[in-house]
C-alpha cells in the first residue's frame, strides 16, 4: 500500500481540512502533523496528561518537545502513530484525521512513521543485518529488495562493516545506529525519537545528532524528538515546544526560545545552559547597594551580537564583563552577558531602560562592593 493510500483510508470518515480553513490559515498547508484541541486523560487519573494542544509541525523540520518529568512529552509523541489514543481532539497527518483508522490502516500508517528509542530495543540473538531486515520480513518484502534496502541503510548509518556482529559486540552509539537504520526500512516520512540519546555519552550523542541532521537533510524527513537534554534541542532542532502539566506554555524557533525564554518553566529547564556567576562573586552578592562604590550586577539575554563598546558606553560608568558569551543557534547569534556597572551617572530605571535597548531581557542580580 502506498503512503498516500495509507493516509486516505478510511475515506468515509477521514477528510482533508476544509478549503476555507486552508485559505484563512495558510500555515495549515505546510503542516505535516497537526494537533487540534488534543487532550488525553488516563483511567484513574484526575489530572489530564494532555489538554488543549493546538500545534502544527512543519514538513521537513526537526521539532523538539521538552518539559519536566510527567509533563506529557511521551503521551504527545505517541499520539502521532496512535500508540496512544487521544481522549479529545484530533491528530492529523497530511490533513487526514487518523482517529478512524482500523487495524490494517494503522499498520500501513506506522510503516510511514519510524521510531527510535532510548534503549535501542534490538534482538540480542540476531545480527545487525538481521535486526534491520526483520521489519521487512514481517512485511513480506521480497528477499532481493530486503538485501538492497538493508545494505543501503547500513551504509547510511556507517555500519556496513558490522553487518555480521551481534548487539552485545556493539557500543551504545552503534546500537542506536542500528535502531535508526531499522526505523528507516519502510522509507518513512516522519521519524519519532523518544529520548534517543539519553543513554549515550556526550561524544556519541554528538555523532548521533549529526547523523539525524544528515538524514533530515538528505531524505527530507520530518523529525519529532523528545528529550530532557537541552543541549540536544539547541544543537539540532529548528523549533521547540515546552510542556508543563500537559499544556503548552511556550513554543517557537529554538534560537528565540533559548535566547530569551519567557515562561518560568522554560527558564528552569534552560538554567544549566545559562551563564553563571563565579562562586566568589555569588557569595558577595547583596540585594541592596550598601555602599557608595557598590556595583550593580545585570544579566542580559541577547538575540544578536552587540557592539560591546557601544553597549558599555550606553550604560555609563565602569562596566565589566563578569561571565557569558555569544553562540550561534540555528544560524542566529544568541547569548547572555553578566555585567557589573559601577558609578553610572544614570538612575536605575534609566539604566535598565538603556540596557533593554540592547538586550531582549534584563535581570538585576544584585550588588557587589
Amino acid at each position: 500500500m502506498s503512503s498516500a493510500s495509507a493516509l486516505r483510508a478510511p475515506t468515509a470518515q477521514a477528510s482533508p481540512a476544509p478549503a476555507r480553513e486552508q485559505a484563512l490559515r495558510p500555515e495549515v498547508n505546510d503542516a505535516h502533523v497537526r494537533f487540534v484541541g488534543l487532550g488525553k486523560t488516563y483511567p484513574g487519573q484526575a489530572q489530564p496528561a494532555l489538554q488543549g494542544i493546538d500545534l502544527n509541525i512543519r514538513r521537513g523540520e526537526i521539532f523538539g518537545i521538552i518539559g519536566r518529568s510527567g509533563a506529557g512529552k511521551s503521551s504527545l509523541l505517541r499520539t502521532i502513530n496512535r500508540l496512544e489514543q487521544p481522549s479529545q481532539g484530533r491528530v492529523l497527518i497530511d490533513q487526514v484525521d487518523i482517529a478512524p483508522f482500523d487495524e490494517d490502516h494503522l499498520v500501513a500508517l506506522r510503516r510511514r512513521i519510524g521510531m527510535i528509542f532510548q534503549h535501542f530495543n534490538l534482538m540480542s540473538a540476531k545480527t545487525v543485518w538481521q535486526n534491520v531486515e526483520l521489519p521487512l520480513k514481517v512485511a513480506s518484502v521480497a528477499k532481493a529488495e530486503r538485501q538492497r534496502k538493508v545494505r543501503e541503510l547500513l551504509e547510511l548509518v556507517g555500519l556496513a562493516h558490522k553487518h555480521h556482529v551481534y548487539p552485545a559486540q556493539l557500543s551504545g552509539g552503534q546500537k542506536q545506529r542500528v535502531g535508526i537504520a531499522r526505523a528507516l526500512v519502510h522509507d518513512p516520512e516522519i521519524l519519532l525519537c523518544d529520548e534517543a540519546t539519553s543513554a549515550l555519552d556526550p561524544e556519541t550523542t554528538a555523532s548521533i545528532l549529526e547523523l539525524l541532521r544528515d538524514i533530515n537533510q538528505r531524505l527530507g524527513l520530518t523529525i519529532v524528538l523528545i528529550t530532557h537534554e537541552m543541549a540536544v534541542i539547541r544543537d539540532i532542532c529548528h523549533r521547540v515546544l515546552v510542556l508543563e502539566r500537559g499544556q503548552i506554555v511556550e513554543q517557537g524557533d529554538v534560537w528565540q526560545v533559548f535566547g530569551a525564554p519567557r515562561h518560568e518553566v522554560t527558564r528552569s529547564l534552560l538554567a544549566p545552559l545559562q551563564a553563571k556567576l563565579p562562586a566568589a562573586l555569588q557569595a558577595n552578592l547583596r540585594t541592596s547597594p550598601g555602599a557608595s562604590d557598590a556595583a550593580l550586577v545585570l544579566r542580559l539575554s541577547l538575540l544578536g551580537a552587540p557592539e560591546l563598546s557601544e553597549l558599555f558606553s550606553a550604560l555609563g560608568g565602569r562596566v565589566r564583563l563578569l561571565q557569558g558569551g555569544i553562540e550561534t543557534i540555528g544560524e542566529r547569534a544568541v547569548g547572555q552577558l553578566i555585567l557589573s556597572v559601577q558609578g553610572s551617572p544614570h538612575a536605575l530605571p534609566l539604566l535598565l531602560e538603556r540596557a533593554r535597548r540592547w538586550a531582549d531581557e534584563v535581570e538585576v542580580l544584585g550588588y557587589v562592593v
